[in-house]
């Protein structure tokens, strides 16, 4: 009966390759994870830049509304 013997190069080129595909899965699954937290980021940066200007629109337009000149407690009198 044949045994199948590896040489030793054999072994630790099989041991490389292991390792190098390995690691370019594990590279593979950070770069997915850390798009993903850029792109939330993006996202949620974003929606709070609409918010701020939502904001920034209804009180502007609720100035308006009172005919008043700037802002509610912007100015020195006390009774506004």
């Amino acid at each position: 009966m044949a045994k199948d013997h590896l040489s030793k190069a054999e072994i630790r080129k099989d041991a490389l390759q292991s390792t190098v595909e390995a690691t370019a899965t594990a590279v593979g699954s950070v770069a997915t994870i850390l798009t993903g937290a850029v792109r939330d980021i993006a996202s949620t940066i974003g929606g709070l830049a609409t918010d701020v200007f939502e904001i920034r629109d209804a009180s502007r337009r609720a100035i308006e509304d009172q005919g008043a000149e700037e802002l509610p407690g912007a100015s020195d009198d006390p009774e506004d």
